[in-house]
């Protein structure tokens, strides 16, 4: 997943400037293209501004802590971009922050796949009525989850940064399993958060679904600056950790 600190991109300098209507969603960062965010395609990526969570490893805070500080990046221009990006990517990626926060946010997708766009959804799954609703009315084609951590309120909690009402979590995590629409769950997993017991706790809660891939912490940048600079698992246990869950999942 990208961060929004290489999401520079070039401005129009010249011309009037399109003033947003009262439903337009304020979009903080752009991406023309990437290959790590959707799995086999090359995609352009929307980072929008905002979070319900404060997820102590979060990369890309200057979005949930400091939206105002990031150039807002006018809609018309990014339409425009997308519709000249056809043929050379594949799909668009809605990422944040949390994007089911917006209430705009079913027409601002809708307005992009009629550009004939396929999209995916980045989410935290807080918010299980609106991805339902997304997936039933056709408006994303895919959704990656990120699941914070075993299903126990305290360590929840922990990992997101604030209270979080798991029924919801669960709600998501149920629907998605339905395989009404392509998913996957992913973990970031911080050495601080996650044990080796939390997450083949998390992958028996997880069984029977698609995928769940563990994504490994950055600790270059994270909201928690007490989190910055201490050591990442490594690749190889993450690997290991992997083959256990895939045998879990696939029970």
């Amino acid at each position: 997943m990208e961060t929004i600190a290489q999401t520079g991109v070039p401005l129009p300098q010249e011309g009037p400037q399109r003033q947003p209507s009262q439903e337009a969603i304020s979009i903080r960062g752009f991406l023309e293209t990437s290959f790590l965010d959707w799995p086999g395609k090359v995609v352009s990526v929307l980072f929008l501004p905002g979070c319900n969570f404060r997820c102590p490893f979060c990369h890309n805070h200057a979005l949930v802590l400091n939206p105002g500080g990031l150039e807002e990046i006018p809609r018309s221009y990014i339409m425009a971009r997308l519709a000249e990006l056809e043929g050379w990517v594949d799909g668009v990626c809605i990422s944040g922050g949390e994007p089911t926060i917006h209430p705009y946010l079913p027409s601002f997708i809708a307005e992009i796949k009629s550009l004939g766009l396929p999209i995916k959804l980045d989410t935290n799954g807080s918010n299980p009525h609106v991805l339902q609703s997304l997936v039933e009315e056709g408006l994303v084609d895919s959704v990656a989850m990120d699941v914070k951590g075993p299903l126990d309120e305290v360590n929840y909690s922990r990992a997101a940064g604030v209270p979080v009402d798991l029924e919801k979590i669960r709600e998501s995590i149920c629907f998605l399993k339905q395989g009404k629409v392509d998913y996957r769950f992913r973990t970031t997993v911080v050495p601080a958060l996650h044990k080796e017991e939390d997450l083949l706790h998390l992958a028996h809660h997880l069984s029977g679904s698609s995928s769940f891939t563990l994504q490994n912490f950055n600790p270059e940048d994270p909201l928690d600056p007490q989190l910055k600079g201490t050591s990442p698992y490594t690749e190889e246990w993450l690997q290991e950790m992997e083959v256990r869950i895939s045998s879990i999942l696939h029970h």
